[in-house]
């Protein structure tokens, strides 16, 4: 069970994917928010149960619901990969049941070590990946993931097609914003970096987000060039995850979309503010080389924050210290 959010979602799916490959013989049933649905077709062995949160599942009466929902599956074991109220009481029904359970250790002190501003203990901690593979072994199951495998790039549609054009350049993905301000690379600083690639006629850069404001700036961004195109608002989630499946390189911020293109299998580059992959969300299979980190002899403190929801003042344009120059030049080298 783990409900939300997206790129938390998705970093169980690496996960699983070892799984389903050591143990073949295992069934999984994933509890999720119906719209995640997409990240876990094609994996075998794997039913995908919805869960109905406006209605059937709402509310204490309707865990209880959803425990009852689940039992008919005739469920071996529980493994709670969100450790929050909701799937703590659903582990605790199935524990009352006779049910192995187990639940995911999320760290939560050593987290606070690492991004307090005093005697800041800075390491890097177990990741995701490893504690939710954590959880898998405490039922029985000993988790392999250093030899993962990822899906086939899809095949895209004449719809993408029709929009992105020819495949016969280098497709870069740029997805420019996270949920807190204190995690997006300055604005001014991504418009060097999209204005230098699309300067090379041999790369496509592809640009995603969400909502109305967004979409403003990525229309923006995008307009000066003709390879250079907003995806946001144009296709389906799931046509989304088809084309960044074919992606070279994936530049994001610490956000969903770094974790959507790892569990892909693409190569990702990740840019960090106020938050730190030490902390464990560095994503799946990807090089620490490849996290563009801010400067800690100019802004020691870092990391602040584990989500990047803390404000500390004067680190507003901590961000400032990763250059468009290293950007583009990474970017170049995985090329």
């Amino acid at each position: 069970m783990r409900l939300s959010a997206m790129g938390d979602v998705a970093m169980t799916v690496p996960v699983l994917r070892a799984f389903v490959k050591q143990y073949p013989e295992v069934k999984l049933t994933v509890i999720s928010r119906p719209f995640f649905k997409p990240f876990f077709e094609g994996i075998p062995n794997l039913d995908f149960f919805a869960f109905d949160e406006k209605e059937r599942h709402k509310g204490f009466g309707g865990l209880l619901r959803l425990f009852q929902d689940v039992r008919k599956l005739k469920i071996d074991a529980f493994a709670d990969l969100h450790n929050v109220l909701r799937s703590k009481i659903v582990s605790l029904l199935f524990a009352l049941s006779g049910k192995k359970r187990a639940t995911v250790d999320k760290g939560r002190e050593g987290k606070k070590e690492l991004t307090r501003t005093e005697n800041k203990i800075f390491k890097q901690l177990p990741t995701m990946f490893e504690r939710h593979a954590k959880v898998f072994e405490e039922l029985g199951f000993i988790l392999d993931l250093s030899n993962t495998t990822f899906p086939e790039k899809a095949n895209l549609s004449a719809e993408i097609l029709e929009i992105i054009g020819g495949q016969n350049q280098k497709l870069i993905g740029i997805a420019p914003f996270a949920q807190y301000d204190s995690k997006v690379y300055p604005l001014d600083l991504m418009t060097e970096v999209i204005t230098t690639l699309a300067q090379n006629q041999d790369y496509k850069i592809l640009l995603f987000g969400g909502g109305k404001k967004e979409i403003e700036i990525l229309d923006s961004l995008s307009q000066p060039f003709e390879n250079v195109i907003n995806m946001a608002g144009k296709i389906k989630f799931q046509q989304e995850l088809q084309l960044i499946s074919n992606l070279d390189v994936m530049l994001s911020m610490d956000s969903g979309n770094a974790h959507i293109a790892a569990m892909l299998g693409v190569k990702v580059i990740t840019l960090w503010g106020a938050t730190h992959p030490y902390a464990g969300f560095l994503p799946f299979n990807q090089s620490l080389e490849n996290a563009l980190t801010s400067d800690r002899n100019q802004y020691p403190k870092l990391p602040t924050s584990v989500y990047g929801n803390k404000i500390v003042e004067g680190y507003e344009d901590a961000m400032r210290t990763i250059s468009s120059k290293t950007v583009v030049e990474k970017i170049q080298r995985l090329l």
